[in-house]
């Protein structure tokens, strides 16, 4: 499932957070091979990327008409006017609109609005990675054409895997100019797929489905704060991608040999960037894991009220997404990042099952309250330490941590 930045995307929503890898790649593409792009093309050729996708998502199994995905929508619209009520109950906020921004795609339908997000991802990196002639206009020849052919490739075959794999998202625009509410998106053909492969009746699935997705819903509009905050850091990073572009294109292979020594000093990949990049990541990833994990435990909290064998549907969920982890998959989940995405799913579920153990219901509360209360590195291995700092000690009820020790090392692995 995800979050998108236009969907989801790296950063909130999956298909940013994919989007700004999809962006990384493209840089690295135009770094390595200093190729040059015409203006008037660019560095992606968008309609045969749809086209690259869109043959690959129509040709998997399980493809439905626009006929037969039309008749499902009444069974969304029932399931999100009981998960709604119950989620702005039990969290506290109200999530006005939520219900009627909600549609069911196609796995093809799915690829078209992610696109969009790609395309305005691009644009704020491609003024840097177009090298320039010696009076500044962007060089042309067959270079530019063979690297644009590559990056439309690229483009149209991670849309295409990931189109097959995504069963929801929450779609916000993050870097688009306007701030439009984001919507829900379903993409039935792969939630039938995967009720199929788990075992569990469709209909029971697509509620599940609904709960973890209204829950990123609830995330980001019922708390003003946290879009704007993601929003900055995915500029920031396009930002320094597009200056590490400038240098590489400067410096050549002297830059990369520093890159190295850097990486070889610290004995880790991080030294290939930069102290800004890294403090970037770690924030992204705070938040990230905080959202992904939040959404998984209220699953557990309140998907028991709505579907009492929740923890047994989690089970079957979570045995068939590890057999999926072979071969190609796995390979292609680390290049797409979807491998850090289920740490960030561990990571933060632990947290969230901490701090409603060491604060209850009080601590839960907090959690969304701005950036300052956002945990740090630290504090998410060690939710304790987070209710100690962001609740007054007149509030704080006393913590048993060897209890909040156990109770994290329990917590499964992520869902969605």
């Amino acid at each position: 499932m995800t979050v998108a930045g236009g969907a989801d995307r790296l950063l909130a929503s999956r298909p940013v957070r994919i989007g700004l890898a999809i962006g990384i790649g493209l840089a690295a593409r135009a770094i390595t091979s200093r190729a040059t792009v015409r203006p008037a093309d660019g560095l992606v050729d968008w309609e045969r990327a749809q086209r690259i996708a869109h043959g690959r998502l129509v040709r998997a199994p399980g493809h439905l008409t626009d006929q037969q995905l039309r008749t499902t929508r009444s069974a969304y619209a029932r399931h999100m006017a009981r998960v709604v009520p119950l989620l702005e109950s039990r969290l506290g906020a109200a999530l006005p609109g939520v219900v009627e921004r909600h549609a069911v795609a196609s796995r093809t339908e799915w690829a078209a609005a992610n696109l969009g997000t790609f395309q305005v991802l691009v644009a704020h990196l491609e003024p840097s990675l177009m090298p320039r002639g010696p009076k500044g206009s962007p060089r042309t020849g067959l270079a530019a054409a063979t690297n644009r052919l590559l990056t439309t490739s690229q483009v149209g075959f991670l849309l295409g895997y990931l189109g097959t794999r995504v069963l929801g998202q929450y779609d916000v625009a993050l870097l688009s100019a306007e701030q439009a509410p984001g919507r829900l998106l379903y993409v039935e053909e792969n939630i039938r797929s995967a009720a199929r492969a788990v075992g569990v009746p469709l209909d029971t699935f697509r509620l599940w489905v609904c709960l973890h997705e209204t829950t990123h819903a609830f995330e980001l509009e019922a708390h003003p704060w946290l879009r704007p905050y993601l929003r900055e850091r995915l500029e920031r990073q396009v930002a320094l991608i597009a200056e590490e572009t400038r240098h590489l294109q400067r410096h050549g292979l002297r830059h990369v040999a520093r890159r190295w020594r850097a990486a070889a000093a610290e004995g880790s990949w991080r030294g290939f960037i930069t102290p800004e990049q890294r403090a970037l990541f770690r924030e992204t990833q705070a938040v990230m894991s905080l959202m992904e994990g939040f959404s998984d435990w209220v699953m557990d909290e309140v998907g028991v009220e709505l579907i009492p064998d929740v923890a047994s549907l989690r089970r079957r969920f979570e045995t068939r997404r590890g057999q999926r982890r072979r071969g190609i998959d796995r390979i292609l989940a680390r290049l797409t990042g979807m491998d850090l995405k289920l740490e960030q799913y561990r990571r933060g579920e632990r947290f969230v099952a901490g701090v409603h153990a060491a604060g209850g219901s009080a601590a839960i509360a907090r959690l969304w309250d701005g950036p300052e209360t956002l945990p740090n590195e630290r504090e998410l291995d060690d939710p304790a330490t987070w209710v100690a700092r962001v609740m007054p000690a007149a509030d704080a009820p006393a913590v048993d941590a060897l209890a909040v020790d156990a109770l994290a090392a329990d917590v499964p692995a992520g869902r969605m």
